[in-house]
């Protein structure tokens, strides 16, 4: 069986100096390897191409019989690493945690260990006959979220 830090090896190396990043790998029993990469800026079908190639050129088809699938993060796809939650900050995301509290605001920080989400509630000040809606910064650990992702809006 090809081994998952074998091909974590492999495409680091490749995409050590661009601005594409892994996002996840998995190996499958029978040697399915599912590759899973983003980028600052988009990722196309051809730099989806070029790491499956580079990959294959890589690994022996003689030794081991494999079957690999490279794409890339889907814009709805939860995030996997801290490198997305900074592309993603300024954005509407979705924040729940493990906790099953769901969360939407504007991701305004990630950092490390933990991320601010700005979140719009309403509130009715003392004396007050209408509701105001007032912003509050939430933070949160990485630890306690269980996904997050972008919210897309068609208007």
């Amino acid at each position: 069986m090809i081994e998952k830090a074998l091909v974590k090896e492999i495409v680091e190396e490749y995409l050590k100096n661009s601005d594409k990043y892994l996002t996840d790998i998995k190996v499958e029993p029978g040697d399915r390897i599912i590759v899973e990469m983003d980028g600052d800026q988009a990722v196309s079908i051809d730099d989806c191409i070029a790491l499956t190639k580079y990959i294959e050129s890589k690994l022996d088809r003689d030794v081991e019989d494999y079957e690999l699938e490279v794409g890339s993060a889907g814009i709805s796809s939860p995030y996997k690493v801290l490198r997305q939650y900074k592309k993603n900050t300024g954005k509407e995301v979705e924040v729940l945690l493990k906790s099953g509290l769901k969360y939407s605001g504007i991701l305004k920080e990630a950092g490390e260990n933990t991320i601010i989400l700005t979140v719009e509630k309403q509130v009715k000040p003392e004396g007050a006959k209408r509701k105001i809606t007032v912003e509050e910064d939430l933070t949160f650990t990485i630890d306690e979220i269980k996904y997050t992702k972008n919210i897309i809006r068609f208007k």
